[in-house]
C-alpha cells in the first residue's frame, strides 16, 4: 500500500465509526508514520513558499540601441528593486533580461515563454516599436502587465492600447511638440527628414510634420533608411539639395550617431541649414563628442544634471555602470519602483488590481515630479528642451546639455479627446 493510501485508510474508517479510543489509536499511529517519512512526504494540501517574483526586460543588448537601453536598463531595474527592499508580498524580486535585437518575432517568442511557465510576472520594457506592439498584445491575452520605456509610437496608446500596458518615458508626439515647435519658432520653416524606416521613424516624421505645417512651414522631403544603416552620404546629399532650413534626423541610437558624424564631415551643420536630432540621448552625445554634436537641439524627459535628485540617482548609476543614465534607463528605474509599490498596495500580482493602483497613484520621483498614468496607458509628465554645449562650456565629464525650456505635460501629451483607444471611449 502506498504512503498516501496507508495514511488515509484509518481516517476513512474513522469517518464511518463513533470516535472512541479504538478509533483514535490508529489515527495516532498513522500520524506518527507520516512524520517518520520525513522529507520523502510532501502533502498536496501544504502551501509551498512562493517563488521569486521576476520582472523581465526585452532589450537590445548588442545592437543599435544597446547604449540607450541594454545592460544599463537592467542595472536601473536592479537598483529600483534593491531600493525597494528586494522583496514584495513575501517574495524575492528578481530582474531577468533577454536580447531580442529589436526583432518582434524574438520578443514575442520570449514573452510567450516567460508568461506561459510563470518565469516572469511582468515585462518592464520592450525595445523596438514593432516588438512592443507584439508583446503588448501577448500581455493583454495573458493578463500580464507590460510597461514600455523605450518605445514611443502612438499606436501603443491608441488603436492598440491595452488595459495591462503603460507607455512610460516618452512618445513621438512629445518629441515633435517640444522640439518641433521650438525649431519652427526659431525660424526653421522648411524641413527635410532623414528617417528610420520602421514604425518609430514614421511616427516621428508624421507628428513633426503636423507641427511644422500647422505653424505655416512645409516639408520638402523625406529619405528613409533601414535600421543599422552605416552610410548616409546619399541621404545627406538629398538633404543639402533640398535647400531646407532644417535637416531633421528621425532615427536613434547608432543610426543617429552615424548620421550626425557624417553630416559634420559634410559640413552640413556649419552652413545655413540646421541639423536637428529628434531623438538624441546622453549616450549618443557621449559617443559623438561635443565637437561634432555642439549646437544640437534635443528633447528629453530626463537629464542627469538637472537638479539634486537627478544628480543623486545618476551618480549612483554611474558607480554601478560607468556611464550616466539615459532617459530610458531612468524611466526604467521609475517604472519598476512604481510597479512594485502598486503590487504592495494591491496585495497581489494580478494585473487588473495592480494596474488600477498604478493609475490611481501619482508619480513623484526624480524622473517625474508630477507624473500620472492616464486611461489610455500613457504616463504623462513634463519634458525638457536642451542644447548641446560647446566643448569650452563643459565643466566636467558628461556635462553636455544647456537647459533651454521645460515643456508642461499637457503640451507634450496627445489630447485624450483625440484618442482612438477603446479604454478612453468607455
Amino acid at each position: 500500500m502506498g504512503v498516501v493510501a496507508a495514511f488515509a485508510a484509518p481516517f476513512v474508517r474513522a469517518a464511518a465509526a463513533p470516535f472512541t479510543r479504538a478509533v483514535a489509536a490508529p489515527l495516532l499511529v498513522a500520524a506518527a508514520s507520516l512524520l517518520a517519512t520525513g522529507a520523502a512526504w510532501s502533502p498536496a494540501w501544504s502551501q509551498a513558499r512562493p517563488g521569486p517574483l521576476r520582472l523581465g526586460l526585452l532589450l537590445d543588448l548588442s545592437g543599435v540601441y544597446a547604449d540607450m537601453t541594454g545592460t544599463g536598463s537592467k542595472a536601473a531595474a536592479e537598483m529600483a528593486v534593491a531600493d525597494f527592499g528586494g522583496t514584495v508580498l513575501g517574495r524575492t524580486v528578481e530582474v531577468v533580461a533577454a536580447d531580442t535585437q529589436t526583432r518582434a518575432d524574438l520578443a514575442s517568442s520570449k514573452a510567450r515563454e516567460w508568461f506561459s511557465d510563470g518565469q516572469v510576472e511582468a515585462v518592464m520594457d520592450v525595445v523596438g516599436s514593432s516588438a512592443a506592439l507584439a508583446v503588448q498584445e501577448i500581455g493583454r491575452l495573458r493578463n500580464k502587465v507590460v510597461v514600455m520605456n523605450a518605445p514611443a509610437s502612438l499606436p501603443l496608446i491608441n488603436a492598440s492600447c491595452s488595459p495591462t500596458s503603460v507607455v512610460y518615458t516618452y512618445t513621438t508626439y512629445g518629441l515633435a511638440h517640444s522640439l518641433g515647435q521650438a525649431v519652427v519658432a526659431g525660424g526653421g520653416k522648411s524641413w527635410f527628414f532623414i528617417a528610420a524606416d520602421y514604425a518609430f521613424g514614421a511616427g516621428l516624421v508624421t507628428d513633426t510634420s503636423a507641427i511644422v505645417e500647422k505653424a505655416g512651414g512645409k516639408v520638402l522631403g523625406v529619405v528613409k533608411n533601414p535600421l543599422n544603416t552605416q552610410e548616409y552620404s546619399s541621404s545627406l546629399v538629398s538633404a543639402q539639395a533640398s535647400g531646407a532650413d532644417v535637416v531633421a534626423l528621425a532615427n536613434a541610437g547608432s543610426d543617429m550617431i552615424n548620421a550626425v558624424k557624417q553630416a559634420h564631415e559634410f559640413g552640413l551643420d556649419r552652413g545655413r541649414q540646421r541639423l536637428v536630432g529628434l531623438v538624441g540621448l546622453i549616450t549618443d552625445i557621449h559617443s559623438l563628442g561635443l565637437e561634432a554634436a555642439q549646437g544640437l537641439l534635443l528633447s528629453e524627459s530626463f537629464y542627469w544634471n538637472l537638479n539634486d535628485d537627478t544628480r543623486a540617482f545618476s551618480r549612483r548609476f554611474f558607480a554601478k555602470t560607468g556611464r550616466m543614465p539615459t532617459m530610458i534607463q531612468a524611466g526604467t528605474y521609475s517604472s519598476v519602483s512604481h510597479y512594485l509599490r502598486a503590487v504592495q498596495d494591491a496585495g497581489t500580482v494580478e494585473a487588473e488590481p495592480v494596474m488600477a493602483k498604478m493609475k490611481d497613484t501619482p508619480i513623484h520621483d526624480f524622473f517625474a515630479p508630477n507624473g500620472r498614468i492616464r486611461a489610455d496607458g500613457l504616463m504623462v509628465h513634463d519634458m525638457y528642451l536642451f542644447q548641446v554645449k560647446r566643448p569650452a562650456d563643459s565643466t566636467e565629464p558628461w556635462d553636455y546639455y544647456k537647459p533651454v525650456a521645460t515643456i508642461a505635460a499637457d503640451q507634450v501629451s496627445p489630447p485624450l479627446s483625440e484618442s482612438t483607444c477603446a479604454l478612453v471611449r468607455k
